[in-house]
């Protein structure tokens, strides 16, 4: 690719995390390397197992097991976060990857994990030809305006409101 965009996926609506997987992928149908570090996640879900064996698709994780949340977050978060950053822009700035994803990296921001112009940073030196993907809810309005593509997943309806738990392979 002559010129790789910034994407970013955004919203309350659920499929973030699917879409930029989804394109990574599309990508390595095509022979490309993507790199995906995964801010605030650390369990094992269905799209880290499925990309495993795949030799184009890298997943770094750098959250805990436990679901984060605004209130339970501590020092060791605050690191995790801050390696993850350094990886994701490692990987931008090392020509081994035609894509890199951000995931959740948005949440990180609004979680006060990372700082919203540390993050601005690695995407504004992202190397030309490199696609970036962002995801995550409560995009930052700075990220927002540097992105190429921004879709917004808006939820209409959801069966978690019917009490419904997580499935494993739809939800995890």
């Amino acid at each position: 690719m002559d010129e790789g965009m910034i994407h970013l996926y955004t919203g309350a609506g659920k499929g973030k995390t699917t879409a930029a997987f989804g394109l990574a992928l599309r990508a390595s149908g095509y022979g490309m390397r993507t790199f995906v570090g995964q801010f605030l996640k650390g369990k094992l879900y269905g799209e880290v197992k499925a990309t495993k064996p795949s030799p184009l698709i890298t997943v770094e994780q750098f959250g805990s097991e436990e679901c984060l949340s605004k209130e339970s977050v501590t020092e060791d978060d605050y690191n995790r976060a801050r390696i993850g950053l350094q990886k994701c822009d490692m990987a931008l700035q090392s020509s081994s990857y035609h894509m890199v994803i951000m995931d959740e990296v948005c949440v990180a921001v609004a979680f006060g994990l990372l700082d919203v112009d540390a993050v601005l940073n690695v995407v504004l030196r992202k190397p030309k030809p490199v696609e970036l993907v962002l995801t995550g809810r409560y995009a930052d309005n700075k990220l927002i305006a540097v992105a190429n593509l921004v879709t917004e997943m808006r939820e209409a309806k959801h069966y978690y409101k019917e009490g419904l738990e997580a499935r494993k392979g739809i939800e995890f």
